[in-house]
């Protein structure tokens, strides 16, 4: 067979072919695990790029399931001259293929006499082939055939071309079915989550964990033909290995005891050091001083133990497994058993995922918010192996903690515009960071120094994609803190699934106080609908019987006006009848106004609190402080109502410092509010009444001023309540009271 090298010709497609998939190798290297990955297009992208590096060629690849120990006939993707022409080219038990991935290296039909071409392919017209495999970690994903249908041996630059890209061609193809498959296992979580969220019946349908790993066992027993086998657990506190499933043949006394996490036992060692072993003969040393029998009536001669390492690095466990015989365990078996350990580590981790939310997920129907938040901050620290672990919830320009797990020292606010927490809000997205003592973004350097944090990662509050976050789930990690936390796609997932739970725990929360609310206004509507009634009736009564008084009074000063001229004490007393009734109209009247339909309109704060303090008539022994007033910004209520309802607290508190102290009005502009504060110097009102002063029928304080109905603070509430703001008292029960208003502000219509 003639020899011919075209080096000179093909140089430059040869350098492009290899530069086009140097850039093909970078960008699935690149992918994420939550973009799309199509193996058919990566397929074909490496047999064009074949043909380019041998012109005139076909190339065809067949992948290879490994545990299948077989090609994939439906994988066949091909490219260059003629390969549409051959009807069968799979390879055969016998064929260049199969050798190929035995043998570990390239095969040439010229090189290899003593096996055939496929008749099909010769056919084709095909005078030459050679297969390369294609191995990842000694793992056989597939053959790349190479089509010559010209007699010439391919030029040791080819051929080196080739060799080349072999390799990026395995690592192509095993990366694109890890992604697929990381891709199905993630889309079948979400579905799962999902699912979990909506019904909370998803957890007692699936298997226990113990039930899976004992699945687990019973399959790495029949794959190594190993005896017998065990799971052990890292607990809590990381320093002991505690059985959680045994599977085996023939166990009489299986010895499930704990065991430490050091070096004094096989299992130990391999959880201590991260590494697995495998022992060819337990009674040579050092294996056997070490050596920790599973049951005390089997003597076991070989031994294989992988570690449990989750995503972030941390070892979960350790699998092991067992045998009667001497070296009966090979590195395969170790291989498979690591992937088998993978696959257990995975379904610890859902396992306690699914555990934390179907947790959570009760909490939200019978438990407070604030207990919610607090529960997800610590589970975050366990499940991500975190320090310390935050919930902030942001409030105008701060952020206010709401929880915290895992740090004595808690700064209730952040600035939100200039802070770490702060910017994932800002930008929305999740923040990491490998030192945030060194972080010029992070606000308090000296806290991360005390706390010796180092790795953080910060994941918004989202509501939606449509709404900016509500708030943001931070957690930290110590320098001492084993595994990789906060490098993983796991570790977001986590935190991202908590997050979306403190975030329905938030809006739980909201809806909770929104329904309260409306309920409140709408039990206020329907009161001030039947007081409405009993008013007008009330009125008409007083008109009917209170009204003849002045006008029977007039008519007795005109008949009888010798006789009151006589009798001036008779004369004054008709005078006062007549007047007190007159007053007792007009009282009447004044209260009965507080019923009346509220107009909302924009109010002026500022003068509401001057028309209250005219009201009021405080004593003179009263003084009034006003700061921050004049400048906030309009509100919307009523603005007799709003004057009142001040009036009422003035003399609320005057009645509570007995005529003399101290009261202080204080106003603040917020995001979409106006807040005013009305502190007292009285004594105070105790905790467990702060509820109670809001009841129709509570009268704590006695009713000191005349002319009134004894409303009071029920009043305040309800009027507040149908103004569209809120009333809250603020008191330690010994050093003064607050009243805190909040206002809606008048939109910017601009």
């Amino acid at each position: 067979m003639q020899s011919v090298d075209p080096c000179s010709e093909t140089d430059p497609l040869i350098l492009q072919a290899l530069a086009s998939l140097n850039q093909i190798g970078a960008a699935i290297n690149r992918t994420k695990q939550d973009e799309s990955v199509d193996i058919q297009s990566t397929l074909n992208l490496i047999v064009e790029s074949a043909t380019q590096v041998i012109p005139g060629a076909a190339a065809v690849i067949y992948t290879f399931d490994s545990d299948k120990n077989s090609f994939d006939p439906a994988s066949r993707v091909s490219a260059g001259e003629r390969t549409g022409s051959i009807p069968d080219d799979f390879p055969r038990p016998d064929g260049f293929g199969w050798r190929a991935l035995q043998q570990g290296h390239r095969v040439i039909s010229y090189a290899t006499p003593d096996t055939s071409i496929n008749p099909e392919i010769v056919q084709a017209g095909a005078r030459v082939v050679a297969c390369f495999p294609l191995i990842v970690a000694r793992q056989a994903v597939g053959a790349l055939y190479v089509y010559l249908f010209e007699d010439r041996m391919i030029t040791q630059l080819e051929e080196m071309a080739v060799e080349n890209f072999v390799n990026m061609a395995a690592m192509a193809i095993y990366q694109a079915f890890r992604m697929a498959s990381v891709q199905h296992d993630l889309a079948r979580k979400e579905e799962e989550l999902t699912h979990l969220r909506r019904t909370g019946l998803l957890i007692s349908s699936r298997l226990k964990l113990e039930e899976t790993l004992e699945s687990i066992l019973q399959m790495a027993l029949e794959v190594t033909n190993a005896k017998y086998g065990i799971f052990r657990l890292v607990d809590k506190t990381g320093q002991n290995l505690v059985t959680r499933a045994i599977a085996g043949a023939e166990l009489s006394q299986p010895q499930v005891d704990i065991l430490e996490v050091n070096e004094h036992s096989v299992m130990g060692w391999v959880c201590q050091n991260g590494q697995p072993v495998l022992v060819y003969d337990l009674q040579a040393p050092p294996w056997a001083g070490i050596y920790y029998p599973l049951d005390a009536e089997m003597q076991m001669r070989s031994e294989l133990a992988v570690p449990l390492i989750n995503a972030g690095g941390r070892v979960e466990g350790v699998l092991n497994l067992e045998s009667p015989r001497v070296g009966a365990f090979t590195d395969q078996d170790s291989y498979l058993l690591q992937a088998m350990a993978d696959q257990a580590v995975t379904a610890i981790q859902e396992a306690r995922l699914l555990d934390a939310l179907q947790e959570v997920a009760e909490m939200l129907i019978s438990h407070p918010s604030s207990e919610v938040l607090a529960r997800l901050a610590e589970l975050a620290c366990d499940l991500l192996n975190a320090s310390s672990a935050h919930i902030w919830l942001v409030e105008d320009d701060w952020l206010v903690l709401q929880a915290a797990h895992g740090t004595p020292e808690q700064q209730r606010r952040l600035p939100l515009y200039s802070s770490l927490t702060g910017q994932a809000i800002l930008t929305r997205s999740t923040l990491m960071t490998n030192d945030v003592r060194s972080d010029s973004r992070f606000h308090r350097p000296d806290l991360a120094m005390a706390q010796d944090w180092t790795r953080a990662l910060i994941m918004p509050l989202k509501v939606g994609d449509a709404f900016a976050p509500i708030g943001a789930f931070s957690v930290y990690s110590t320098s001492s803190d084993p595994g990789r936390f906060a490098e993983s796609e796991w570790d977001k997932k986590i935190l991202t699934c908590l997050a979306h739970y403190a975030v329905l725990a938030v809006q739980n929360a909201s809806n909770i106080d929104a329904l309260r609310s409306a309920q409140e206004q709408r039990a206020v509507a329907e009161t001030f609908a039947a007081i409405g009634d009993i008013a007008a009736n009330l009125l008409h009564q007083l008109n009917n019987k209170v009204g003849t008084i002045p006008v029977r009074i007039q008519g007795v000063q005109d008949k009888c006006r010798q006789t009151l001229s006589q009798d001036t004490y008779l004369a004054t007393n008709l005078v006062e009848i007549e007047r007190s009734a007159n007053e007792a109209m007009m009282a009447v009247r004044d209260n009965l106004s507080h019923l009346r339909p509220i107009h909302l309109a924009e109010v002026d704060i500022a003068g509401c609190i001057k028309a209250a303090l005219e009201t009021a008539n405080l004593p003179q022994d009263i003084k009034i402080s006003v700061e921050s007033i004049d400048d906030l910004p309009p509100v919307i209520a009523g603005q007799r109502n709003l004057a009142l309802v001040f009036a009422n607290l003035f003399e609320n508190a005057s009645d509570a410092m007995k005529g003399k102290g101290h009261i202080v009005v204080r106003g603040a502009a917020r995001l979409r509010t106006v807040e005013i504060t009305v502190s007292d110097s009285g004594p105070g009102i105790p905790p467990e009444l702060h509820s109670r002063i809001f009841e129709l029928n509570y009268s704590g304080r006695g009713q000191s001023r005349p002319g009134k109905l004894g409303f009071g603070l029920w009043w305040v509430k309800t009027v507040m309540a149908r103004l569209g703001g809120s009333v809250t008292v603020e008191s330690d029960g010994s050093r003064g009271t607050t009243f805190r208003l909040k206002l809606p502000v008048v939109e910017d219509k601009k």
